[in-house]
């Protein structure tokens, strides 16, 4: 409800009658922002008075999902797909999150290219409150039960946002909070809150500020979300390598330093590995995307990124050029990828992609699916399987034959 004045500011802005006016009424009123925005961004927007203006003039609305629109059967679908494909099939918790996530940039022509790519460049929120809606239901769970999905009634599911920006997280409380899950959502919150600290030092770190503390660091993260003049407000996904589908007791043990997209799953309890199907032709393949325009922009920024923020010019809503004479730019530009103007901060390579299953399961699965015999035939995703049945990793060759790794 709080982006509803930015939705009619754009409507009033690009309106063919309303500009001039426009500019007479708020003209002073935004210059006078824009001068505090400029030289105290942290006292006029995020925690400061645009927030508290908003939060007083439009306060939020406590709001529940409508499922009015998904068939009862279709809902245990999705809730039964999404339960298996991630594990979680038995020895659930009282209380499950879903976390969702976006990110949050100040005068951003990349913003989208930093919310989330499966969401069609929009935050994931959204989604994590339908799902988690659903699981609560009672209908819902009872044809799951029928389906050897038994979800505990004390379990409560409950959806979340991680702004991958600032690392806050904003959770959206079920109608169902009873005080025992009051309790554990407030511990897990002050959990979350520290984990939040400790990453923003980590990413301050990443930045060149090694000195801050973790409260200095979270106060410079939101700084930069909210600084229009800041080239790097995050670095998104720099850096991303791999993506490991398997439980997370493989590299729970592990430092992946926030370069791997981690997907649970259980082979056990996919015989037919029509789940691990759809992960592979869809999370793995986003992944693949990601990675492809991360390594592009950064063997070329020139031809296959989008050169430097400093100088672009949005053009028609619709890309970037660089001054007013050049093509339309693609891909990411420099300060997405380059810690300095001749220092990278990605490494170039492809996904190596790593899979804890049978391999004779794999077999079936690439053998059938083209879009997984070109990403692997071609080398643009090199596969690695953890064979449960020996303990021992192969690597799949391009003639998609394996070998010991």
């Amino acid at each position: 409800m709080r982006q509803i004045p930015t939705y009619f500011y754009q409507w009033l802005k690009y309106n063919f009658g309303t500009p001039f006016a426009l500019v007479e009424m708020l003209g002073p009123w935004l210059g006078l922002r824009m001068l505090a925005r400029m030289f105290k961004p942290l006292l006029v927007s995020g925690s400061g008075l645009s927030e508290k203006a908003f939060a007083t003039l439009l306060p939020p609305i406590q709001t529940e999902p409508l499922l009015n629109d998904i068939t009862l059967l279709e809902q245990a679908d999705y809730a039964e797909s999404a339960l298996r494909m991630m594990g979680l099939t038995d020895n659930l918790a009282p209380l499950i999150l879903f976390c969702g996530h976006g990110s949050t940039t100040t005068n951003n022509v990349y913003a989208s290219a930093l919310d989330c790519g499966a969401c069609g460049g929009n935050h994931g929120g959204a989604n994590a409150r339908i799902l988690a809606a659903i699981l609560n239901r009672h209908q819902v769970r009872s044809i799951l039960a029928d389906r050897g999905l038994q979800i505990p009634s004390d379990t409560l599911f409950v959806a979340a946002e991680h702004d991958t920006t600032t690392d806050h997280l904003e959770i959206y409380h079920p109608k169902e909070l009873s005080g025992q899950h009051q309790e554990r959502l407030e511990s897990m919150r002050a959990s979350l809150a520290k984990a939040g600290t400790k990453n923003s030092k980590t990413r301050a770190g990443n930045f060149g500020l090694l000195q801050l503390s973790g409260t200095s660091a979270a106060k410079e993260t939101k700084r930069r979300s909210i600084d229009w003049a800041e080239v790097r407000p995050e670095w998104g996904l720099a850096r991303n390598a791999a993506f490991i589908i398997g439980p997370r007791r493989l590299t729970q043990s592990v430092n992946l330093e926030g370069r791997s997209f981690l997907h649970s799953y259980d082979w056990k309890s996919d015989p037919s590995g029509k789940f691990l199907t759809t992960i592979l032709t869809a999370p793995m393949v986003v992944a693949q995307w990601i990675n492809s325009q991360y390594l592009f922009s950064t063997l070329d920024n020139v031809a296959y990124g989008a050169g430097s923020k400093i100088t672009h010019n949005v053009t028609g809503k619709i890309g970037v050029m660089q001054g007013n004479a050049s093509d339309l730019m693609h891909g990411l530009p420099l300060q997405s990828v380059y810690r300095a103007d001749d220092e990278p901060y990605h490494e170039a390579l492809r996904l190596l992609t790593v899979v804890y299953a049978q391999r004779s399961t794999l077999d079936s699965i690439i053998h059938s699916q083209d879009v997984l015999r070109k990403l692997f035939g071609n080398g643009w995703v090199t596969l690695a399987c953890i064979d449960p049945d020996d303990n021992q990793t192969y690597l799949l060759k391009r003639e998609l034959k394996w070998q010991n790794a």
